[in-house]
């Protein structure tokens, strides 16, 4: 059975700073910010979260379909995931745009400093749920705001059952259009931050949003996560890393291996 991933596929720039932002940035003269940072560690890597998600599914064996777009210079992207094994028959290129691209900087505490230039991301919405036969999940991934809400009415619409994850991209919606949002998914999952972002601007506490859906999935970083059903949270313990490599996709290898 297939997995849909609807999201961002982006080429991420990602840069290591050795020393510590919070060196750097003093609070008391924010209203003058003007920082530079030397990064020595510099690379490109494939991602976005539809790309992440797909490149960990494949890895768990699983038959996946991103439905998303990539720009003029995208064609090398789709050929890697095809080779990789993914369904690439949902993924449209637009001749007019960019690819979506993140600047990513993570300095020696894992703190992170992001730039995102959304690109052919923002044409995702011409970019429709087409057959469903076979499908027996979907997730929602960030994406263009736009088509995070039409592919979530057109899986509701055709019984195709899903992740709502809507990440970095939560804060683009508004309280009644993320409570929609919300009762049409069938499963929800953030991390720590946006879980709390989302109960303040709907107005719903954890316990309230996991009534809404089967389950809320709240990630905890190294801790673990909570799983919420019917009011209640069972807490999933973390495992620990034998090393720390790089904390960017992390969220999204583990929503691989939640769906």
């Amino acid at each position: 059975m297939t997995i849909l991933v609807c999201g961002s596929l982006a080429f991420d720039t990602i840069m290591d700073f050795e020393g510590r932002f919070a060196d750097h940035i003093l609070p008391d003269q924010l209203h003058i910010l003007n920082v530079s940072f030397l990064v020595p560690g510099l690379r490109r890597e494939f991602g976005g979260c539809a790309g992440n998600i797909a490149y960990g599914l494949r890895q768990l064996g699983a038959a996946v379909r991103p439905v998303a777009t990539l720009g003029a210079d995208g064609a090398d992207y789709r050929e890697r995931l095809r080779g990789l094994g993914v369904d690439v028959s949902a993924v449209r290129l637009c001749d007019d745009s960019y690819t979506a691209q993140a600047m990513i900087m993570t300095d020696r505490d894992n703190n992170q400093i992001t730039a995102f230039h959304p690109g052919a991301m923002a044409q995702a919405h011409t970019n429709p749920i087409g057959d469903t036969a076979g499908v027996s999940l979907a997730i929602l991934a960030p994406d263009g705001k736009q088509a995070t809400w039409e592919h979530a009415q057109q899986l509701h619409a055709a019984g195709v059952p899903f992740v709502f994850d809507p990440g970095q991209g939560l804060p683009l919606f508004t309280a009644e259009e993320l409570r929609q949002l919300v009762e049409l998914a069938d499963w929800a999952a953030l991390n720590d931050y946006e879980a709390r972002l989302l109960c303040d601007r709907t107005g719903w506490t954890l316990a309230e949003l996991s009534r809404r859906v089967r389950a809320l999935v709240v990630t905890l970083g190294e801790h673990g996560c909570e799983v919420w059903q019917d009011g209640a949270a069972t807490r999933v313990p973390g495992v620990k890393a034998t090393a720390v490599v790089d904390p960017t996709g992390c969220g999204d290898a583990f929503r691989a291996a939640l769906l």
